[in-house]
């Protein structure tokens, strides 16, 4: 019949089973029939929701909460393969995973970020990290536990995941500790790598999450780099030497290893892509999160945050399914986003804004407040009810 367009089934691979992830192969699977394949491949078995590890950390959400078997995606039509991705090939577009060979029309890669703890001496050893959930785990009955002592919070690099994690994990200490009746028992600092807190968020940002850290008595060091760390002891950059009881860190990052042997990956081992269309120089190929390198005006990449991947996982999943069905892709991702600031007592700041803005990223910083709290509680529902 004419005007009728016959699509040819096609495959659409998502590498990668984060918020990002996970988001994009949802948003395919309703935007296309089952003709079209959505398959998704991540090492992990489960889900878990990055953005709530402070909760589980300040006890108030245990593991359980903010996990999910990925296999629940196959109720909807997203075929799910677990197993390490060994090789990416974006001319071909394949993947090869546990020496099998997977072949894409289209291609999503959002395989996040590595940690590497293993570049600063004695840090993973003799510190605490709030970044993973094995981590958070063990630190909820540590900080239960604290009566008397320092608390040393450390960002290791001045780049790292989540640009709020580590202030928010000292306010929520701070709390906890306040509620304990013990905080005036227990110092706490803040040793930052990076000028100021959140410095890519701009100025207004800085000084309303160092005017909290003030408010909260919590000590604030910016440029301050670690560099090595033995029992009791944190050594810094300018030689100097802070002793702790507990320290806890946000730790360094490097492009996962498969990216970074691939085509995919630029001189810094990260894949850069259209800022708008998150579409890389291969044809078919987009990538989306931390593994993207987006730079911006002020000289700094994009912030590696949940809130980003979640919305580029919508364009580009839009933008495939009007491709498969013959449309104009014309969805973009306007550099728009926020970020929680968890404070503890139940409240969050919320700082948001255009980070595409030029000269700037210009943000707008809202004061803690319990409506910000409950937003950040309805993103969390809305991606472990909604999407798993």
């Amino acid at each position: 019949m004419a005007g009728v367009v016959h699509q040819s089934a096609q495959t659409v691979v998502v590498l990668g089973g984060g918020v990002g992830g996970v988001t994009t192969a949802n948003r395919l699977r309703r935007r296309l029939d089952r003709r079209h394949r959505v398959v998704l491949i991540d090492r992990e078995p489960d889900f878990s929701f990055a953005a709530s590890y402070l909760w589980v950390m300040a006890g108030t959400r245990t593991a359980q909460q903010v996990t999910r078997p990925l296999k629940r995606l196959e109720r909807r039509g997203i075929e799910v393969v677990v197993g390490d991705v060994e090789e990416v090939d974006p001319v071909r577009r394949t993947v090869t995973v546990a020496d099998h060979v997977l072949e894409a029309d289209h291609l999503v890669v959002s395989l996040g970020a590595d940690y590497a703890t293993d570049s600063i001496e004695g840090l993973g050893e003799h510190g605490e990290t709030f970044a993973t959930l094995g981590g958070a785990e063990a630190l909820a009955p540590r900080i239960d536990s604290l009566v008397k002592g320092r608390v040393l919070v450390v960002t290791a690099a001045p780049v790292y995941r989540c640009p709020a994690a580590p202030y928010e994990s000292a306010f929520l200490i701070d709390a906890a500790l306040r509620r304990a009746g013990v905080r005036s028992s227990v110092e706490m600092a803040v040793h930052s790598a990076e000028p100021g807190p959140m410095g890519v968020a701009g100025p207004n940002v800085s000084a309303a999450v160092t005017s909290m850290l003030a408010d909260r008595s919590i000590d604030y060091r910016p440029s301050h780099q670690i560099t090595r760390v033995e029992s009791g002891r944190a050594q810094f950059a300018d030689g100097e030497v802070e002793p702790f009881d507990l320290l806890l860190y946000m730790p360094p990052i490097r492009s996962p290893k498969v990216v970074a042997a691939s085509s995919l990956a630029t001189e810094s081992g990260w894949i850069e892509v259209d800022r708008g269309t998150l579409a890389t120089s291969f044809a078919g190929v987009y990538a989306i999160g931390d593994n993207a390198q987006i730079p911006l005006s002020i000289g700094k990449p994009l912030p590696r945050a949940g809130v980003f991947a979640h919305a580029e996982a919508l364009v580009v999943a839009d933008n495939i399914a009007s491709a498969i069905k013959g449309r104009p892709a014309d969805a973009r991702f306007d550099g728009n986003g926020g970020c929680f600031i968890e404070t503890g007592f139940s409240k969050a700041g919320y700082g948001s804004g255009n980070f595409y803005a030029e000269p700037s990223p210009r943000v707008t910083v809202r004061p803690p407040s319990r409506r910000s709290h409950l937003y950040k509680v309805a993103f969390e529902y809305n991606v472990m009810r909604r999407w798993l």
